[in-house]
């Protein structure tokens, strides 16, 4: 047994350096690879960029046969595909945007044995006609990509992925490989009973997304602070801004061009050649900003998307690690940032209060809502905070996070918060934040006057904080549970049980002071960007690589990535290969990369070197 897994393993890293152009493994991908290759179940958990596509595709070269790939949307079979085409790897894909004609070709490869791995929706795979496909070809395994999906706990659920048990009971000898990013005790769980991988090895590898910066900052003027911190941290950098509506992604990305930045909006309220358009713009162009709903992100493989900000809260960690995880893939440093507000507090609470789920899934999105909040509100480093929430424990602070770089002050705000409390229980727990407000801060408005509310002991007692300190006060107890939203879409508060000891006296209470701008976090963004990296005198050098990595994806008709990544042409900027050989040694060039493209990229490293002769 063990000669065949040393067998497998030198076979896998053979692979790996012919087409990949790397020398070894990361971290637990070896196991993976060699465990599948050797015919058995597996599910893996690894971070977005952590390299899960090589855990298939690899044993997909090594077994017989053609590799199935069960991915959720077009564009991630889109974007694998044209990656592995480039790689030399027989690869395809089957989806509703083939007509009828090209998907039975496709078809035909596959009977044929002419692909090596083949791509395909759920709802496909599942449908009587393509399991009899399937059963008269020798398939060598089946990958289940973004596995979370058969989860209804999880932040993704399809309901086409529940019936890929079909798998195991009509192909129990073929090995299957469930894969994602994201998902929690009870989803990993699912997924094992769910898909039918009760035996299946379960590799979890570290959640820890070490290049990527943390931020969340209070909410004030959004596209003002928005515009800031991509003028100041990601000028020419691609990036991703999500909002919730439809709308406010619209209006986002005119301010965005309106302010001179290359921004495109994407959401499902467009045409399909509207979205295809942008989600191809961003793709193939450099330094393009997507401003997005979240019906976009989920696939998109591009490597160098430098931030991802989000404009409204998201409604899980889960979904937030998920969306922020498009940062960054290709390991160099990245930042995202959260701008979070009261009203995301009060919407999040009252879509909950609506809810007409059973209590167990009430109290499980209570849970979820809970932790989001308690990221956002945290006095500590976040990345242990979030490391934690997928049971991951970090020991130190991690330093690379807002928190870290800057540490939040508190205040003792024990008088206050009772203060707010009883305003909310004296006006009849009948109002909504700004209301309140407006009484403890002795505001004379004619609805104040007409309940006859200046007449109230709390009425003016506030005036020693400012407006803008009466919301942070109010978003904190609301996140901290001490303040509740009712479900009438008002925005009415009442109190929460859980308030008593405070405004018994019985214990106190600190908050975090606000932070409003970026102060001196803007030092760890500057670096992010590749060039940034780079001595003055490598600058043409990088800039030239990067215009001819550009000029053979447009006469393609692919995204520059899939030529090279940022990171291989940094370590071309770095080595500066003279020889075909020389750049052989450079990770991520394969034998069919460096053949096409070899001779290409050396003449403009020797330009730059005679140049600086």
């Amino acid at each position: 047994m063990k000669s065949l897994q040393t067998d497998l393993l030198a076979q896998a890293r053979d692979v790996l350096q012919h087409i990949w152009g790397y020398d070894d493994f990361r971290s637990q991908q070896a196991d993976i690879v060699t465990r599948v290759a050797g015919g058995e179940d597996a599910l893996v958990l690894m971070p977005t960029g952590g390299g899960k596509s090589l855990c298939y595709q690899v044993p997909a070269l090594m077994r017989p046969g053609t590799a199935i790939v069960i991915s959720p949307l077009i564009s991630l079979m889109q974007d694998q595909v044209a990656t592995l085409l480039q790689l030399g790897v027989r690869a395809a894909y089957l989806s509703s945007s083939l007509d009828a004609y090209e998907a039975r070709a496709i078809e035909s490869q596959l009977l044929d044995g002419s692909l090596d791995l083949l791509y395909m929706a759920p709802e496909r795979l599942v449908t009587a006609r393509t399991l009899d496909i399937l059963q008269r070809t020798p398939i060598a395994l089946f990958a289940i990509d973004e596995a979370h999906c058969v989860s209804q706990w999880g932040h993704d659920f399809r309901a086409d992925y529940l019936g890929l048990s079909v798998l195991a009971e009509q192909f129990p000898q073929v090995p299957r490989l469930a894969l994602t990013a994201t998902a929690d005790l009870r989803t990993r769980a699912d997924i094992k009973r769910l898909l039918r991988l009760e035996h299946a090895e379960v590799y979890l590898s570290s959640f820890d997304r070490p290049n990527i910066f943390y931020r969340i900052l209070p909410r004030l003027n959004a596209l003002e602070q928005l515009t800031d911190f991509i003028r100041r941290e990601h000028p020419n950098d691609a990036g991703i801004v999500y909002c919730l509506s439809r709308a406010k992604t619209e209006k986002v990305a005119e301010a965005l061009q309106a302010r001179g930045f290359p921004a495109v909006v994407y959401h499902a309220g467009l045409s399909a050649q509207e979205r295809e358009a942008n989600q191809t713009k961003f793709l193939r162009e450099e330094g393009v900003i997507v401003v997005a709903t979240i019906a976009f992100g989920m696939g998109i493989d591009k490597p160098n998307v430098r931030f991802v900000a989000h404009l409204d809260l998201p409604k899980s960690l889960e979904a937030y690690y998920q969306e922020t995880g498009r940062a960054g893939r290709d390991g160099l440093a990245s930042t995202v940032c959260l701008f979070y507000g009261l009203q995301d507090v009060i919407k999040h609470q009252q879509m909950l209060a609506q809810s007409e789920g059973s209590e167990e899934h009430k109290r499980h999105e209570r849970r979820r809502i809970d932790a989001m909040l308690q990221l956002c509100e945290t006095t500590d480093c976040r990345r242990q905070l979030l490391l934690r929430y997928f049971d991951e424990h970090m020991p130190k602070p991690c330093g690379y996070c807002d928190i870290c770089a800057e540490p939040v002050a508190t205040w003792d705000a024990t008088e206050p918060a009772r203060m707010a409390l009883s305003a909310v229980y004296r006006t009849g727990q009948r109002y909504g934040v700004e209301y309140v407000v407006e009484v403890l801060v002795g505001k004379r408005s004619d609805r104040v006057l007409a309940n006859q509310h200046e007449q109230l002991s709390v009425f003016g007692q506030g005036q020693a904080l400012s407006l803008k300190s009466w919301r942070s006060l109010f978003r904190q107890l609301l996140a901290k549970g001490l303040l509740l939203v009712d479900a009438d879409g008002f925005g009415t508060l009442r109190l929460a049980p859980e308030c008593r000891p405070l405004l018994k006296g019985e214990v106190s209470l600190a908050l975090r002071q606000d932070k409003d701008t970026l102060t001196a976090q803007r030092r760890t963004s500057t670096a992010s960007r590749a060039s940034q990296t780079l001595d003055a005198a490598d600058q043409p050098l990088w800039l030239g690589l990067r215009a001819l990595r550009r000029e053979l994806a447009l006469a393609q008709g692919v995204p520059p990535y899939v030529i090279f990544h940022d990171s291989t042409l940094m370590a071309m900027v770095e080595h500066m290969p003279l020889s075909l050989q020389e750049m052989r040694l450079i990770g991520g060039i394969g034998d069919s990369k460096l053949s096409r493209y070899g001779e290409d990229f050396l003449a403009v490293i020797r330009q730059h070197v005679d140049a600086l002769a």
